[in-house]
């Protein structure tokens, strides 16, 4: 029974989902890197709290990818019917953005998934002649069939998100390490040439001055 409840419930979440937001299917390929370039801050982290009434969390960042924050909690509100608000604790991978100071939201066409949650992600198809089953069993076996895809799924894309973010900081980290290199090397010839410079206008001077000892 307990498994009948959680498919109606996620069904039910996808249909008003789908009516409340307009978004383009996500492609599992560009996903993460339009999700990057949407979002001021991307992050893993904890639901610590929730309150379903209001629309409003609390989540403690464990990883940050993107964005500059001066804690690891950061609160976040449901400021639209299009936005994801998270009603139970657990792992997510947010792409958020600031709609007030320290104050995020979640579009509802984000990436953003929980690891637990029915949240983020569209089920998988519906059990194929469901409701014409009349075996108990066989219909229980199909639903216990649909919610393991179901998880298999959401695992799925939620490690490969990891995997992504974390490449991206990566290669994030080296270049900023090659742009730090690069303006050490400029910075050096800089001050060689401004080294030579000076020199040049020491020699100057000391043949100037060499040259006015002949004459007296």
């Amino acid at each position: 029974m307990k498994l009948k409840y959680i498919l109606v419930l996620v069904f039910i979440c996808f249909y008003n989902y789908s009516f409340s937001c307009e978004c383009r299917p996500l492609n599992k390929e560009t996903m993460v890197t339009e999700g990057l370039k949407n979002s001021d801050l991307v992050f893993f982290g904890e639901v610590i709290k929730f309150n379903s009434t209001k629309g409003t969390y609390t989540f403690k960042i464990i990883e940050l990818f993107k964005g500059k924050i001066n804690s690891k909690i950061i609160n976040g509100k449901a400021y639209t019917s299009c936005s994801l608000s998270p009603n139970t604790k657990g792992l997510w991978i947010v792409f958020a953005n600031f709609k007030e100071r320290n104050t995020i939201n979640i579009s509802g066409c984000s990436p953003s998934i929980g690891l637990d949650s029915s949240e983020g992600l569209p089920p998988p198809p519906f059990p194929e002649n469901y409701f014409s089953i009349k075996d108990k069993e066989i219909k229980s076996l199909k639903i216990n069939l649909f919610v393991l895809e179901y998880e298999k799924q959401n695992l799925i894309y939620w490690i490969r998100q990891l995997e992504q973010l974390r490449a991206y900081k990566t290669s994030q980290k080296i270049t900023l390490k090659k742009e730090e290199t690069e303006l050490k090397i400029k910075i050096y010839r800089s001050y060689i040439v401004i080294s030579l410079i000076a020199n040049i206008i020491l020699f100057l001077i000391l043949i100037f001055i060499l040259l006015k000892r002949k004459k007296q």
